[in-house]
């Protein structure tokens, strides 16, 4: 994998990860367009537990982002010498 590519791409899962950890719990997520346009969808997208299972989702996010900081491209992949 491309080295611009992979860092690039640990970026994009690190700013997801960081948004849905965050905005779950903030005011944007109770004043926005569809809970004004769909009231049907108030009582389970600010029930904590949906809040919590969208924070986790942006935890697995972030740890994702981290692992592929971890990993080392596979010797298969590397351009022949």
């Amino acid at each position: 994998m491309n080295r611009v590519f992979r860092a690039l791409l640990v970026v994009v899962c690190f700013e997801m990860g960081a948004l849905l950890l965050y905005l779950p719990w903030s005011a944007f997520w109770e004043q926005n367009f569809f809970l004004n346009h769909f009231p049907s969808l108030i009582h389970v997208v600010l029930h904590p537990s949906f809040r919590g299972a969208v924070s986790g989702l942006g935890v697995l996010d972030i740890l994702l982002a981290l692992s592929f900081i971890g990993s080392r491209p596979s010797p298969s992949s590397a351009p022949p010498k």
